[in-house]
């Protein structure tokens, strides 16, 4: 396990309207307040989505289990924001119901927020994280560096 440590920047709140693409909105808020570290915490809803519940297979590159929905769901969810090679990205698992029906995981696939969606991202500061694909899964994951970084 390697770690780092930071410090708390700047709370960004935010509130996305019903419709709007929920990563895309969370990226282009960080991208424009130029965070390249987060944590985001989400309560809403969400209109429709695509998330992903588990891997498939145990070994070798995961390839995603899907579930999706189209008829509003209620969400509470956490995640992080780094940036890859492209600018920054959310990595956001939560769980999303209606009723008796709970999905739990990551919405990869999209998610569009229904009614409102309330949004708290929390800039960390003073370390050097990125996303950047591991050889082994074949995904984009969270790699540290810089001179701070510390096993255990």
């Amino acid at each position: 396990m390697q770690y780092d440590v930071g410090r708390i920047g700047r709370v960004i709140v935010a509130r996305g309207y019903d419709g709007e693409d929920v990563y895309a909105g969370i990226e282009q808020i960080a991208a424009r307040e130029n965070i390249a570290g987060g944590v985001v915490i989400v309560v809403g809803g969400l209109r429709r989505g695509k998330v992903v519940v588990g891997p498939k297979n145990l070994t070798g590159p995961p390839e995603p289990m899907f579930r999706e929905f189209d008829d509003a769901r209620e969400i509470a969810g956490v995640g992080t924001i780094f940036s890859d090679d492209t600018g920054p990205k959310l990595h956001l698992h939560g769980a999303i119901g209606r009723g008796d029906d709970v999905i739990a995981g990551c919405p990869r696939g999209g998610a569009d927020v229904f009614c409102v969606l309330e949004i708290v991202i929390i800039e960390i500061e003073g370390l050097t994280a990125s996303r950047s694909i591991d050889p082994e899964y074949g995904l984009k994951l969270l790699a540290l560096a810089g001179a701070n970084v510390k096993s255990v």
